[in-house]
């Protein structure tokens, strides 16, 4: 996406290139930071915690590991299951959406383009900083290493039963490169619930009600595919909420001081 605005780009006066530059540097900076929190985390020697989220989830259930409970009950058998494919796009929407929309609200309106990004970059650069200083085991490492009860990864198997083998391998090749150990909180929840937050008061009502479907369909994936625990996916929308908070109250603050 990033990539299809730089090209778009050429032959644009100085002036212009540099803006964008300017404007989606930190944004670069940031994808950066997640892409290399693991190797940080490992120069500080920050351990992985294996089983505090774990206990956290079972506390909350009961004593239940909801991954496990999903994955028994959706899970049934080796063939994929209909709903996997529809579950594998609310999952890749993560790389898009947010992205695109950032795109969209910059050539469109600046001013709404850096309020969303004041959230997405307070977002993303919080999640990055709490991936280095408090790295999570997932619940598909938690089940390869004996940590609870068997689940599978199931994200990419929808794409590959639709023969869309070439999507199932950009997957796996994401899997290899980016921070395993990157789960609390779950971006992916806390970027589903970020995007429907902010255009949630522009808006018609039918479609306040339609979109509160991606975060919740993003939840329920996230924990069927073995890719989160439901604390990881609860703090990811807490961060949505400060990060919220936090530029709200500074853009009321800088607007009274422009009026005063």
């Amino acid at each position: 996406m990033l990539g299809a605005l730089v090209c778009g780009n050429f032959g644009k006066p100085l002036r212009q290139q540099y803006e964008m530059f300017r404007d989606w540097g930190i944004l670069v900076v940031l994808l950066f930071a997640y892409e290399y929190s693991r190797g940080i985390a490992d120069q500080l020697g920050t351990r992985v915690h294996r089983t505090a989220i774990r206990d956290v989830d079972r506390f909350l259930f009961f004593g239940t590991d909801p991954n496990v409970w999903v994955q028994q009950r959706f899970n049934v058998s080796p063939k994929v299951s209909w709903y996997e494919l529809p579950l594998a796009v609310v999952y890749m929407t993560h790389f898009v959406f947010p992205v695109a929309l950032a795109v969209i609200l910059w050539l469109r309106n600046r001013t709404q383009w850096l309020r969303y990004m004041r959230r997405f970059a307070l977002l993303l650069g919080s999640g990055v900083v709490t991936y280095i200083l408090y790295p999570v085991a997932p619940p598909w490492m938690a089940s390869r290493d004996g940590d609870i009860a068997h689940i599978s990864r199931i994200t990419a198997r929808g794409w590959h039963s639709m023969g869309l083998s070439t999507v199932s391998k950009v997957f796996d090749r994401g899997k290899e490169i980016t921070n395993p150990v990157a789960a609390l909180p779950s971006l992916h929840a806390a970027f589903s619930l970020l995007v429907v937050a902010f255009f949630f008061p522009m808006m018609p009502k039918w479609l306040r009600i339609v979109s509160l479907a991606l975060p919740l369909s993003m939840a329920f994936t996230l924990v069927y595919f073995g890719e989160h625990y439901v604390t990881d996916i609860l703090l990811g929308w807490i961060y949505v909420g400060a990060v919220s908070y936090i530029a709200t109250r500074w853009e009321q603050k800088n607007l009274t001081k422009k009026t005063s």
